[in-house]
């Protein structure tokens, strides 16, 4: 089976949407990020999972997105484990 293409610019995309959708007080797993992408097929998901976790630290760093741990913004540059994604600074909110 091939690997699914990985588009950074429609994983950013996506993340940035999922997260504006839930709202600034609510974070999104990177997974819905992945499965929004892959659909339900576990192995091909799962394989985005890297992918996904480099565009939230990208997007973390740009001011884009929060990555938490344990309920806490984490330093994009040093976090381990289990996270989710959180609205940036500036709330999440969109200038429309």
């Amino acid at each position: 089976m091939n690997a699914p293409r990985i588009n950074e610019a429609e994983i950013a995309r996506i993340m940035r949407e999922l997260v504006a959708t839930r709202g600034p007080a609510r974070t999104i797993c990177p997974s819905e990020v992945a499965r929004a992408m892959a659909g339900p097929d576990e192995k091909l998901w799962s394989r985005l999972m890297q992918p996904v976790r480099q565009a939230a630290v990208r997007l973390a760093k740009a001011g884009e997105v929060t990555i938490m741990r344990k309920g806490k913004p984490a330093d994009p540059d040093d976090f381990r484990g289990v996270y989710r994604i959180g609205a940036g600074p500036e709330g999440g909110r969109d200038s429309d």
